[in-house]
């Protein structure tokens, strides 16, 4: 990180900077001494918007998709300004999206190859030697120790290019399964509480639901920190429409509670029995639609004994989480005894919601007369039984008749910008093939096997390692080559202390990447990776919306795209016909990826729409793209003339099923011992673990170190003072940080926060690596430590 800071500036007076300057800041260049620089080298003095070549692009950072103009000059991004174009965010950015060309030019940009020697010095190789040490060591371990033991850790920051070149060479030419992205840490239980219930990945609804809903339930999510332009079109909605309401349930106060009309404060892990606690009223007060259900409903039941399904959380490195739900068949009635203990007393005395609360929430969900749109993102998902938890909440819009319709949907949002288009739809997970396909089933094998053009029997039928066991299998040494593109695995990882790596270890890792990480420290070959606009892309959103971009200027120094750097690799292992194409191969690849998704209801646009558009959503048909999947006259799938059809789900008979998902407790609680609950996410002003947005001088001034927020009453009592170091101490590990109280976020008694965008201060060194027993996603959000004040 570049240690010369200018004039600090404290993240108050920045928010009210941003709140007052973002809707006027047409324009905004990076850190005023490069761009300054880059004016005197072209001899334009201060540019203006004329003298620049304009492009459109997605924003590089979250989920939402943004619409972004990029200015260039000289070979250079000079400037961004939102896309009034755009139908997501309609020319609106977020501070992080006004400050994206900075991202691009931090002074330590990784330029050239480098290769670790044994005594831990880096030094510079060619490209031709890289590529043909990448090659040797997989091909090696290929020949001694079998598919298993290679393995890919990719990204929801991958364009839809690098995902499906990845996909390509690990289960089409080195047989193996082992490829997963980080998105398993942010997105999985979405993508399993989708599947389970409709037989398809991704939301039915659209971004169009923040101006057709009347309720907007946010559940766990701080939505105007982490979409702010997503929530302002909410507010929007509401200043013109003063009968909105939102409705924000958290674990604490955030920025989000204070535009709340009502904030539900619940204890860590409760949301379970708050959904049930729900679910129980809706059912007593006969609010239910039962015409709807009748028509489109079936009911299921899976494993439910806490004992055999665990957390995942092993102390034998050696073990492996590959518990598998089994589902049986159920009915209404039969959920509506197993409800009947989820009374508004008990899941008040479970969740502390107070009974009035519970049955407010229940005549909202209840009210046909309204429209109500639930939201949430990573407090859902980083969860122990986070694929129950989208059960539960896609369950309130089934049976209510709440969902394929303008502002009634279940919308789960997505927090990193190819989540969705890469990650879910290439199928870039352990598991899964493009489209939904799966390599457990035969028929979906022999489909990508003659797309690809390869002998049947080619592909694994097994599932590789989901994440975390992909790298506690590394950690062992059962897999004995990894490459690692695009993401910060040693900052983001749960319980980072299992994976630390020792000398000589007798292991091969390859990291690609822009910057130096915490995850390239630990690299044995270091690649550098064009970003962005430096090479062509294509990201998917929330909202199913397939965007593309040109590449807009070169990269620096020799650094390549993520998919050319697979392909090469691919070539000199002798599997050169994966990727057949001469010249450019972006427009051949998009389209042979996107015949695995015509005439399924997955449709992707055409390449050449998708560069004259600002993006489509998917099921794209004639030319026409889908706001809203499964409804009647907004679905061309959808055979009937009215209503929706669940045409995806034929497993169930072309219906959705409902889930009977129990409370179940955390894997860890507060005691005697750590007394304090912790939960970690994002801030506002930086992304992830901080790797771009922390060499952004505006960003980093504002927010400069991680800290963590505790209760006014706590601090009292333990005589902690704002800005006093203090020690966070957890079964795994302890990290000293400074304290806020009442800041932003306010935490209640016993609980305190700490984001985790700062390397130098890992977060992730303390949490739990307990997981969803059916997406396998770590739970982030829930682990007990205690305070220490130091003297």
């Amino acid at each position: 990180m570049p240690v010369d800071r200018r004039k600090t500036l404290d993240r108050r007076s920045f928010i009210k900077m941003v709140g007052a300057g973002a809707p006027v800041a047409a324009i905004s260049c990076r850190d005023r001494d490069a761009a300054d620089r880059l004016s005197d080298q072209a001899g334009a003095g201060d540019l203006r918007p004329a003298d620049l070549t304009w492009d459109k692009a997605p924003c590089r950072f979250c989920g939402t998709g943004c619409g972004v103009e990029v200015g260039v000059s000289q070979g250079k991004v000079m400037a961004v300004r939102g896309d009034e174009a755009s139908p997501v965010n309609r020319g609106l950015l977020c501070v992080k999206g006004y400050h994206l060309p900075a991202f691009l030019y931090g002074e330590d940009r990784l330029t050239k190859p480098q290769r670790r020697h044994a005594d831990g010095r880096l030094e510079e190789i060619s490209w031709d030697e890289a590529l043909n040490l990448i090659a040797e060591n997989f091909q090696g371990t290929l020949d001694q120790h079998g598919p298993e033991a290679v393995a890919v850790y990719g990204s929801g920051q991958w364009t839809v290019f690098d995902g499906y070149a990845a996909l390509k060479w690990v289960k089409g030419g080195m047989r193996s399964n082992n490829l997963d992205p980080n998105a398993r840490l942010c997105m999985a239980s979405a993508v399993t509480g989708f599947m389970t219930q409709f037989g398809s990945d991704e939301p039915m609804g659209c971004y169009e639901d923040f101006e057709a809903g009347d309720d907007f339930v946010l559940w766990g999510n701080n939505m105007a920190e982490m979409h702010p332009v997503l929530f302002s079109r909410i507010l929007e909605h509401k200043r013109q429409d003063p009968g909105v309401r939102v409705i924000d349930i958290g674990t604490r106060r955030t920025p989000t509670s204070q535009c709340a009309d009502l904030y539900v404060e619940m204890q860590p892990g409760s949301d379970l029995a708050l959904a049930n606690g729900i679910l129980h009223l809706l059912m007593a007060q006969n609010r239910l639609d039962l015409g709807f259900i009748q028509e489109n409903i079936v009911f299921r039941r899976g494993i439910e004994d806490l004992e055999t399904i665990g957390y995942g959380c092993f102390d034998d490195q050696a073990e492996r989480y590959d518990f598998k739900d089994q589902a049986s068949e159920s009915t209404l009635e039969e959920m509506r005894a197993f409800l009947a203990d989820y009374t508004p007393s008990r899941v008040a005395e479970l969740s502390g919601v107070p009974e009035a609360q519970i049955r407010t929430l229940a005549d909202l969900y209840g009210d046909s007369r309204r429209g109500t749109v639930s939201l949430w993102c990573m407090g859902v998902n980083q969860h122990t039984r986070g694929t129950w938890m989208n059960n539960l909440i896609n369950n309130l819009h089934l049976l209510t008749g709440k969902i394929g319709r303008p502002g009634n949907n279940p919308l789960s949002l997505t927090g990193q910008p190819s989540a969705c288009g890469t990650a879910r739809e290439v199928g870039t997970l352990a598991n899964r093939l493009p489209a939904d396909m799966v390599v457990t089933k035969e028929e979906h094998r022999r489909k990508a096997e003659e797309i690809w053009r390869l002998e049947a029997g080619t592909i694994n039928p097994k599932p590789g390692y989901h994440a975390v066991d992909m790298f506690r299998a590394f950690a062992r040494g059962d897999v004995k080559t990894m490459w690692i593109q695009t993401t910060n695995p040693w900052v983001s990882l749960p319980n980072l202390h299992r994976f630390e790596r020792r000398p000589g270890d007798g292991r091969f890792l390859v990291v690609s990447d822009i910057y130096p990480t915490p995850t390239t420290a630990v690299a044995d070959l270091i690649l550098p990776s064009a970003a962005w606009v430096e090479r062509e892309g294509m990201f998917g959103n929330t909202e199913r919306r397939t965007q593309h971009w040109n590449q807009m200027v070169p990269p620096p120094g020799e650094a390549k795209e993520d998919a050319w750097q697979f392909i090469e690799v691919a070539k000199r292992m002798g599997m050169g016909h994966l990727f057949p194409w001469q010249g450019d191969w972006h427009q051949p690849m998009f389209e042979e990826y996107r015949s695995f998704t015509l005439g399924i209801g997955k449709d992707l646009a055409s390449y050449e729409q998708l560069k004259s558009t600002r993006g489509m959503r998917w099921p794209v048909v004639d030319g026409k793209e889908t706001r809203y999947r499964y409804a009647a006259g907004h679905d061309p799938y959808v055979e009937k003339s009215e209503g929706v059809e669940f045409y995806k789900a034929k497993a169930y008979g072309k219906k959705a099923a409902v889930w009977l998902r129990p409370y179940h407790p955390p894997a860890e609680v507060p005691d005697a011992d750590y007394p304090f609950w912790l939960s970690t996410g994002r801030v506002l002003e930086h992304w992830h673990t901080g790797s771009m947005t922390r060499r952004i001088d505006q960003l980093h001034q504002a927010v400069p170190k991680a800290y963590v927020e505790i209760n006014r009453a706590d601090a009292l009592e333990l005589g902690i003072g704002p800005g006093e170091t203090v020690r966070l101490v957890s079964r795994r590990g302890s990290i000293d940080l400074e304290a806020h109280i009442d800041g932003r976020g306010q935490p209640p008694r016993g609980s305190v926060f700490v984001p985790f965008f700062d390397e130098s201060l890992k977060i992730n060194e303390l949490t739990l690596d307990a997981m969803d027993n059916i997406s396998k996603e770590p739970d982030y959000k829930k682990c007990s430590v205690r305070l220490e004040r130091l003297a």
